[in-house]
């Protein structure tokens, strides 16, 4: 048997003499000294780090915040607009009840006689003739406030200009009227003759008119209605 040797070159005999050199300078270069400064320059970069990314997040919720501030106030001035109307709303209230009585009062008849005696004095002091009218009634409201609908549907014939001013009356009487159609039903020689249909209420009358229209008042006395089969009598009594 025979064995061979391995001669090292030259350029790894220089290298390994230098292992010793390089090993030196590694044990040099970790000491504890330079241990620590690599502690403290890790410590610094990490805190950097930290700091860079609090900033970030202190922006990104600041902005959040102003966005939500932006909504709430959103929120708060749409609240408010809608409270508006709600303000002062008991005060209303009862000037609105106080409005309704008054309206009540001054343009709602509480008879049917009432209704027919005005009717009578617009067609004469306009001139026109009222005939074959019709007075459906319908109960719209019960208990103290009770209303009852009334169907007015009569015919009315005359001039032209008689009967332009009679419906302008109907419209602007104290009492009130609602005209719900007008129709043509013939014309002869200047005259004219149309179907009107016409709605008013009749409330409740207070205890004062109900006073005024027992037997033997001054104020209960009978009306007559040249234009009208029908009588009537106050709220309440027979017809």
């Amino acid at each position: 048997m025979s064995s061979t040797a391995i001669v090292p070159s030259s350029k790894d005999s220089s290298l390994l003499r230098h292992v010793p050199q390089l090993t030196a300078r590694a044990r040099a270069l970790l000491t504890a000294m330079n241990l620590h400064y690599a502690g403290v320059a890790v410590l610094v970069v990490l805190d950097l780090y930290l700091i860079a990314h609090l900033i970030f997040v202190g922006q990104a919720l600041k902005a959040r915040n102003a966005d939500a501030l932006d909504q709430q106030g959103v929120v708060l001035k749409s609240a408010e607009v809608a409270a508006k109307p709600l303000r002062g709303l008991d005060t209303k209230l009862v000037d609105s009840t106080k409005d309704a009585d008054a309206f009540y009062a001054k343009r709602l008849p509480y008879a049917f006689s009432q209704v027919l005696t005005e009717l009578g004095v617009l067609y004469k002091r306009e001139g026109v003739r009222w005939s074959r009218a019709q007075y459906p009634e319908v109960p719209v409201l019960a208990g103290a406030d009770a209303l009852t609908e009334v169907h007015i549907d009569a015919s009315v014939s005359g001039d032209y200009r008689p009967i332009m001013q009679f419906i302008n009356s109907i419209e602007r009487d104290k009492m009130f009227f609602v005209i719900n159609g007008i129709q043509l039903s013939g014309q002869q020689t200047g005259q004219v003759n149309l179907r009107i249909r016409l709605t008013t209420y009749l409330r409740q009358p207070t205890v004062e008119e109900m006073t005024a229209e027992l037997p033997g008042s001054d104020a209960n006395k009978p009306v007559a209605d040249t234009g009208s089969a029908k009588s009537a009598a106050p709220r309440g009594g027979k017809r």
